[in-house]
């Protein structure tokens, strides 16, 4: 009776951790961008894309480890951003037309424009900060953009 109840107590306590694990990584998503997709998705009203370019032989892009996914997580409560990642190995229209020359290299895009180039260090408060930036300035701009018209 007692080995039951703790394997009944294993069991569930390993179903709600893996249920915990699943939801977070189902919010924290990092999505990847294809010559199909691309244009599409950064030009998506309100919606500011952080995007990493990279290629699967770059020892610089390997040294990343999951800092992408990491910063993923750190943004997800922030409705208008979205982070992305292009393969230019697999989609080098896409690397050509945003002009990508180095490995890897960080972009924000807003209403289908780049509005920024990330040169910082690779570490996730500094990039969240400098996407929270670049977000608030290019909804700032829209935002003038929009009362101009009036």
């Amino acid at each position: 009776m007692e080995l039951s109840l703790r394997r009944t107590s294993f069991l569930l306590l390993l179903f709600f951790f893996s249920n915990a694990v699943l939801l977070r990584s189902i919010d924290a998503e990092v999505i990847t961008l294809t010559s199909e997709t691309f244009s599409d998705k950064v030009k998506e009203k309100g919606t500011v894309w952080f995007v990493k370019f990279c290629v699967p032989w770059c020892k610089f892009c390997k040294n990343l480890g999951n800092l992408w996914e990491d910063l993923a997580k750190s943004v997800e409560v922030e409705d208008e951003i979205e982070i992305g990642q292009v393969d230019c190995s697999v989609d080098k229209p896409v690397c050509t037309k945003a002009d990508i020359h180095s490995y890897p290299t960080f972009k924000v895009f807003y209403d289908g424009k780049e509005v920024s180039k990330y040169q910082g260090p690779k570490q996730v408060d500094s990039l969240r900060a400098f996407v929270l930036n670049a977000a608030r300035n290019a909804t700032r701009a829209d935002d003038v953009e929009s009362d101009s018209e009036l």
